[in-house]
């Protein structure tokens, strides 16, 4: 059985960091590309960040570029989003994400298409 188990979400002021991870069981995630996605009261699920099985490439929304950084131990395997410089409008549940990557991918195929889902962790920012 497939398990993505995020942990690390919580309540912080603006300005703020938070890590969270995403614990991998149940099919070789080490050669899944990985991503995080999140939602927001009354919005659509919206693209946050996501990197390749080898860790050698990733991606982030602009809204995050700059702040949040995403990383991976395939050992684990888990992978993580620092948050840093934490804004109100990044209050969310935070999905992690996972599918099977490939050579011939496009930097847009990482930014949908995943196939496996974990629960979602609460992030709250405080002005």
């Amino acid at each position: 059985q497939v398990q993505l188990v995020e942990s690390g979400g919580g309540l912080v002021q603006a300005g703020g960091s938070l890590r969270l991870s995403c614990a991998a069981s149940g099919r070789t995630f080490s050669r899944d590309a990985m991503g995080w996605f999140r939602q927001a009261p009354g919005k659509e699920r919206e693209f946050v960040a996501a990197i390749s099985w080898s860790g050698g490439r990733t991606y982030y929304a602009d809204s995050v570029k700059g702040r949040f950084t995403i990383s991976r131990d395939n050992a684990k395997p888990t992978v993580y989003l620092q948050m840093n410089s934490l804004k109100p409008e990044d209050t969310a549940v935070y999905y992690c994400a996972a599918k099977g990557d490939g050579p011939l991918y496009s930097s847009s195929d990482y930014y949908r298409g995943y196939d496996y889902w974990g629960q979602g962790t609460q992030v709250t920012v405080s002005s």
